[in-house]
């Protein structure tokens, strides 16, 4: 078999959003759970996020990117607490890389009022745009899409045998991230570059929007030992979970590899929302479990490694 044969699970989530009988519940608990055990990845539609909505967000991306590039940087996430903001081509690069991401990504969070727990709680960086150019059509989106993360979370500890009532330990104040991304065309990238290069998401669910029609992303295939192509379907999410979940659930659920290449003669838009848990809450599935590592505690260790933390920020979530 090839993988021209194997295609990503797509999962209709009306069966546990609207029901019409418990089996369609379990049905789509147990979807799910196949899908995460077998590929670490799968696809969803019946899954509440308006289309119109989704078409207001690849058009506020448009908006933003179109910026002129000074005023981009002026909105440098590294220059921010909470890593909300702008990145620039070419400031993202992972051990053994050759060379840095072509992407250009816009990233916001949870809307908090001050700067807490070490920047993992804050106030968004916003550009100088309208209100329904980016701000309004970006606030709402977002808003969906952490709850449709949330939904995705609790199905997968019910696929575990956990009842859903287990998510209140660890989503009072969750971290949940939104990165919105432009890959440039292929004659805009270098030789041998990535718009994204190979890694595995660090933590949660990933909730991911690709811009119909432009294809990219790719997943890497274990039994086959080959890279997947994802196609870029309208009104489908791709879904797949991190490595947190992968440790949380004794391996259970992969955590996959993938990475996009555009390789077409135009711009790519996508958006991604990660959704994690508290900064502070360990692993639900295992409270006996001497390793009482936090998502905070993950995620630090995780982005230590493509970016230069202080002494005081590791302090504070204690990690050494």
């Amino acid at each position: 078999m090839s993988t021209d044969d194997i295609a990503l699970p797509l999962i209709d989530l009306s069966g546990y959003l609207n029901p019409t009988s418990s089996k369609d519940h379990e049905r789509v608990i147990a979807e799910v759970r196949e899908a995460c055990s077998q590929y670490g990845f799968f696809q969803v539609k019946g899954h509440g996020v308006p289309l119109d909505l989704q078409k207001g967000l690849l058009r506020s991306l448009t908006n933003v990117f179109n910026l002129p590039k000074e005023e981009k940087l002026q909105l440098s996430f590294l220059e921010n607490p909470c890593r909300r903001g702008y990145e620039a081509s070419g400031m993202s690069i992972r051990d053994g890389d050759a060379m840095a991401d072509s992407k250009e990504a816009f990233y916001i969070g949870r809307e908090d009022p001050v700067v807490e727990h070490p920047g993992f709680y804050g106030p968004n960086v916003w550009p100088n745009l309208p209100e329904q150019d980016f701000r309004g059509p970006v606030w709402e989106y977002y808003q969906k899409t952490d709850q449709l993360g949330k939904i995705i979370f609790e199905i997968l500890l019910q696929g575990l045998g956990f009842p859903s009532s287990l998510m209140e330990a660890f989503s009072k104040r969750p971290l949940v991230q939104m990165k919105m991304i432009r890959y440039p065309p292929a004659s805009a990238t270098l030789a041998g570059q990535f718009g994204v290069g190979a890694h595995t998401d660090f933590g949660g669910v990933t909730v991911l929007l690709q811009q119909p029609g432009r294809e990219g992303l790719e997943v890497w295939h274990e039994g086959k030992e080959e890279w997947l192509p994802v196609p870029a379907l309208e009104d489908v999410y791709v879904i797949n979970c991190g490595d947190m979940i992968q440790k949380w659930s004794g391996g259970q659920y992969k955590s996959a590899k993938h990475r996009v290449i555009n390789k077409d003669e135009h711009e790519r838009l996508s958006c991604a929302t990660f959704w994690h848990g508290d900064a502070y809450a360990s692993n639900p599935l295992n409270p006996s479990d001497p390793n009482r590592e936090t998502v905070g505690q993950l995620l630090v260790k995780r982005f230590a490694r493509q970016f230069s933390l202080s002494k005081s920020f590791t302090d504070q979530i204690q990690v050494s």
